[in-house]
């Protein structure tokens, strides 16, 4: 029987007593066909991996970056690449770039309490936005290594509570809430030098400042314009 094949001018036949010819032709379309699935399979792999193999290469750069709100899942992938990149070299500096509206109270402090744990330094930098925790991570980097591209800006609030149910309950939550602003407004304190008093004073309302503002508050050591002044900064500071 004779086998059909397809051209883009049409189809011919090959006779059936021709049967190395026609073996030929269909391995050709079955390797066609191979090749366009896995192309395809390639294409669609690439495009649902390419974070994931983004952030990989930049962790092969030791560089971390949080670009989203702040919650226990990113928290949770922020401190394993820390954990991982101090096990792998505990000497040299990490880099971590903040751009970010803020979140969680307690991710905030398990990703700022792995920074403090690790032996490498780690260097942050503000690009975009750097709001509620996402300033306090950014000023939680290590001294003289705080960065700031120029046309950033760092917010700065005391933080919110949702506070629901009993009496009893809302009474509770304030009591912690009131712990979480004190110790926020200490450790602030300590990284800016300026008061504990003038933290809380000026964090009771939201409180914007530019690249330039955020380092003569203590934020931040450098405004950066550009990646290769990195040097020049750190042997000023």
């Amino acid at each position: 029987m004779p086998v059909p094949v397809r051209h883009d001018n049409g189809t011919r036949t090959v006779a059936a007593d021709d049967p190395g010819r026609a073996g030929v032709i269909m391995a050709r379309r079955q390797a066609d066909v191979t090749h366009d699935a896995t192309s395809s399979m390639r294409t669609t792999t690439a495009g649902m991996n390419l974070t994931d193999s983004m952030y990989e290469r930049l962790l092969q750069e030791r560089i971390v970056v949080l670009g989203s709100e702040v919650n226990d899942d990113v928290a949770n992938r922020i401190t394993a690449q820390l954990l991982l990149l101090a096990a792998e070299d505990s000497e040299s500096d990490i880099r971590f770039y903040i751009n970010s509206p803020g979140g969680s109270v307690t991710a905030g402090f398990a990703i700022y309490d792995t920074m403090q744990l690790i032996e490498p330094q780690v260097a942050t930098y503000a690009m975009g936005l750097a709001a509620s925790m996402g300033q306090f991570l950014l000023s939680s980097g290590a001294r003289g290594k705080r960065y700031s591209l120029p046309h950033a800006r760092i917010l700065m609030h005391q933080p919110s509570a949702g506070v629901t149910g009993t009496a009893s309950d809302i009474a509770i939550q304030a009591e912690v809430y009131g712990k979480w602003k004190h110790e926020l407004a200490k450790i602030t304190a300590d990284q800016t030098g300026q008061s504990v008093e003038q933290i809380i004073a000026d964090g009771d309302r939201d409180r914007w400042f530019t690249a330039e503002e955020a380092k003569e508050y203590g934020f931040v050591d450098h405004v950066l314009s550009r990646e290769n002044q990195l040097g020049s900064a750190e042997s000023n500071s």
